[in-house]
């Protein structure tokens, strides 16, 4: 494990812990994009914002809830709590994501579910784990597969939701799930595909790393091999297809 993954998977289990003491008890208020905040989303960020500037002193830093720090394409990208709502909630499925990029691509992933117990981390070029063991995406087929996707709401904002409900008939089963575990489920072999209509960076740069370094695909609705507005991730066997589903609306 290199020095910065190394760093990646303390600091974001610290920041994890911290969440916990929050975790299902807390309220919260509304951003001006109408989401959710809550004083464990901004301590969390805080601590991972102090522990990267001891150890990478200088070096750029975006966060969710302060924003872009520091200059250039190499930068660490902070989502504190993915999955606000769910957290205030007492669901456990919300994460604590931490990634790297070089030249604007992410070249560190961490991935913590605090409540979950339950952590993945990968390195450009040199695999994902999860919970410590290698883990590798699933070879399964639409038919046979569990889809996952982000709420309903957000597909029909975006105008995708009839292109979801045809995925829904030809897989096994579809299923929401919060935010960033669906891609974490993708990574392990647990669901074949996660679609996520709206994104933003500090949502997807971690886990689009920690899918890929599992063996699978991701890109955006349009099948470009870019961290845009939206992500699908999968396994790989069926991505055109889920590609097709989303172009068709």
């Amino acid at each position: 494990m290199s020095p910065r993954l190394s760093f990646a998977a303390d600091a974001i289990f610290q920041a994890g812990r911290l969440t916990l003491g929050y975790f299902g008890r807390v309220g919260y208020d509304l951003k001006s994009d109408n989401t959710p905040v809550t004083i464990a989303d901004r301590e969390a960020e805080a601590l991972l914002r102090k522990l990267i500037s001891q150890s990478f002193p200088g070096e750029a830093i975006l966060g969710e809830e302060e924003g872009l720090s520091g200059v250039g394409d190499d930068r660490w990208v902070i989502d504190p709590i993915d999955g606000t709502k769910s957290f205030v909630a007492g669901v456990p499925l919300y994460g604590c994501l931490l990634s790297y990029e070089r030249d604007g691509e992410p070249v560190i992933g961490a991935a913590y579910f605090p409540a979950l117990e339950e952590i993945l981390l990968a390195e450009k070029g040199a695999g994902c784990t999860f919970n410590g063991r290698a883990c590798r995406v699933s070879t399964k087929s639409l038919q046979d597969s569990l889809v996952v996707s982000g709420s309903l709401k957000t597909f029909h904002t975006r105008g995708c939701l009839d292109g979801l409900m045809k995925l829904s008939e030809k897989a096994m089963a579809l299923r929401t799930w919060c935010d960033a575990y669906g891609h974490a489920l993708v990574a392990t072999g647990r669901a074949t595909a996660m679609l996520d209509p709206i994104v933003s960076r500090w949502d997807i740069s971690a886990v689009s790393l920690i899918v890929r370094e599992a063996g699978g695909k991701v890109t955006d609705f349009a099948g470009n091999d870019v961290l845009g507005q939206e992500l699908i991730s999968s396994n790989g066997v069926f991505h055109d297809e889920l590609v097709e589903a989303m172009r068709a609306n």
